[in-house]
């Protein structure tokens, strides 16, 4: 047994306190006054049951972020304020999941390994406190960027027979520091249905602060470098549209240079157009449900209150 209360007992046991106050005249009229101040309270109160198996709706969309979580998106490029690439990241991140109540959310990172960090959960809160905790790579363990060595996770998320509508978001400033020159994600395009290649950075590039957990975090350095002269000069991470665009032709899908929030509002309003018109599936193992009772007592409160109304008007 449950209960969920149509406004807070406390003020409930407030007003019924006041009804009770107000004594009416003769016994029997009084005791109908509490009978009725009684079911008005176990109403509100809204007592449900356990009661018999009940079929649960299952989200029928499934959105699946693929953050790059290198040492480049740390860079600090992004909008009129040279933001940190990974801090606008994590706000649109956070949109997008608003933007989709009821879906199913999946995170996959990608920067020196491979990470799925969480399955397919409804949780959007989770979601959004899981890229939170995204924050780039360090220059000590950094091996050089590869697009590649994501794909086979992205499969395995995406090829999961769950018969959901797929949207791939796929997050990323598209620079490549290592060897392995990019692979064709052709393969992949017909396990999504919708989404967009979403790009991070300038051509220009901008600075980066390597996370490095052993010194505070006000006294993280620029990364740097010698150049032909031996001077020292800060390193830059600069934006590869190129490789971003191929993705999203590979994927079929729109690419995105975000340089504010704003960019990828039509964008969501185009798919929550397309999702409007599926249909809810319902999940074939039904779960234990609650029934309300509080019909139960409105009987008998109508019927007092029939009774009131006529010995009133016996005695007007």
């Amino acid at each position: 047994m449950i209960i969920n209360p149509i406004i807070p007992i406390w003020l409930m046991v407030i007003v019924c306190i006041l009804f009770l106050c107000v004594k009416r005249k003769g016994k029997a009229s009084y005791i109908r006054q509490i009978l009725i101040v009684i079911l008005l309270f176990v109403i509100n109160m809204r007592i449900m049951v356990r009661g018999g198996d009940v079929p649960t709706m299952m989200p029928n969309v499934d959105i699946v972020f693929v953050v790059d979580n290198t040492l480049s998106i740390l860079a600090e490029d992004y909008g009129d304020n040279n933001g940190r690439r990974i801090d606008a990241i994590k706000e649109d991140c956070k949109y997008i999941t608003e933007q989709f109540p009821g879906a199913s959310f999946s995170v996959i990172a990608f920067g020196n390994n491979v990470q799925q960090m969480i399955p397919y959960t409804t949780d959007a809160t989770m979601t959004v406190e899981t890229i939170g905790t995204l924050h780039g790579g360090s220059q000590y363990h950094a091996n050089g960027t590869s697009l590649n060595a994501v794909m086979e996770s992205m499969q395995k998320m995406l090829d999961d027979k769950r018969g959901n509508y797929k949207i791939l978001f796929f997050i990323s400033d598209g620079e490549i520091q290592s060897s392995d020159p990019l692979k064709s994600y052709s393969g992949l395009n017909k396990l999504i249905d919708s989404g967009a290649v979403l790009g991070y950075g300038t051509e220009k590039g901008g600075p980066m602060k390597p996370v490095e957990y052993y010194i505070e975090e006000s006294e993280w350095e620029y990364l740097t470098y010698y150049d032909d002269n031996f001077d020292k000069q800060k390193a830059l991470s600069k934006i590869d549209e190129k490789n971003l665009k191929s993705i999203a032709s590979d994927f079929g899908v729109e690419y995105i240079h975000m340089t504010s929030q704003s960019e990828i509002h039509s964008t969501i309003k185009d798919l929550q157009n397309k999702i409007s018109k599926i249909e809810p599936t319902k999940n074939m193992d039904s779960k234990e449900g609650y029934e309300d009772t509080y019909f139960w007592f409105v009987i008998p409160l109508l019927l007092l209150l029939v009774i009131d109304f006529i010995c009133t008007k016996k005695r007007m």
